[in-house]
């Protein structure tokens, strides 16, 4: 399996159709886009290209948010935009805010990032549909270059139990998200009773190792090589409902 960055892509704004910059880029870096390639795309440039910053601003702040932002030392403005961008509050204390965001992930801020953003007075949102927008993205590249490739948007986050942050699927089309090996056999012929494979966050994974987290611009990988499951489900089956999570029900029975 290979992880090839494409390392002249230009910084992205509002409205760039990121397919055409992508077969743009690969064809000035002479990266060959093939059938099969998985082509792995930082959340970042998308909710650039679709419009997702919010100057802080514009947030009518809420009671709610004055009282979130004295608990987390964070600012009304910013925690406004937290509540806007969640479900549920999951965990509050001291700098920290985890909630279940809209989408159904589980994660600090609400995915909400001020990095490598041109103004400390904005954020950038997630997507709105990052399974619409991968799927979009795949079409368009089929469209413009007769390539069939699978599409995912990653992001990173921390985990339950770990140190550091990993690469996690956000959105994804053309790939089997989640693979249930259930029933297999294991190299003595035992059969597998509740063993899942997570593709889509592996691959997102190893993504985010040539990506980088700080300053190396590059947002865009494919990787080729891998063997993996066509599918059109999306990365919902990767969220674990709230009903089988065993952490936030042990939080509920306290």
């Amino acid at each position: 399996m290979e992880v090839i960055p494409i390392k002249r892509m230009p910084f992205i704004k509002c409205g760039d159709v990121i397919s055409s910059i992508i077969l743009d880029s690969c064809k000035e870096e002479g990266i060959s886009v093939e059938d099969g390639d998985i082509i792995v795309i930082a959340q970042k440039i998308i909710s650039k290209s679709e419009g997702r910053q919010k100057r802080l601003g514009d947030y009518t702040v809420s009671e709610e948010a004055f009282s979130l932002a004295a608990k987390t030392g964070k600012s009304p403005e910013y925690t406004q935009a937290v509540l806007e961008e969640s479900k549920e509050l999951v965990v509050v204390s001291n700098g920290l805010i985890i909630v279940e965001h809209k989408l159904g992930y589980v994660h600090a801020n609400a995915g909400i990032d001020q990095s490598n953003i041109n103004s400390e007075d904005e954020v950038l949102l997630l997507p709105c549909d990052p399974d619409s927008s991968a799927s979009e993205i795949r079409e368009s590249i089929y469209k413009m270059s007769g390539k069939e490739v699978a599409v995912i948007i990653n992001d990173s986050s921390g985990r339950a139990f770990r140190n550091g942050v990993t690469g996690f699927s956000i959105g994804s089309a053309g790939i089997e998200a989640l693979s249930d090996l259930s029933g297999e056999s294991d190299i003595y012929g035992r059969p597998l009773k509740n063993t899942q494979v997570a593709v889509a966050d592996e691959v997102s994974a190893a993504a985010s190792l040539v990506m980088g987290q700080s300053n190396e611009s590059i947002p865009v990988v494919i990787v080729k090589g891998l063997n993996y499951s066509k599918s059109q489900e999306g990365s919902q089956s990767l969220i674990r409902t709230k009903e089988m999570d065993l952490i936030r029900g042990a939080m509920d029975r306290e």
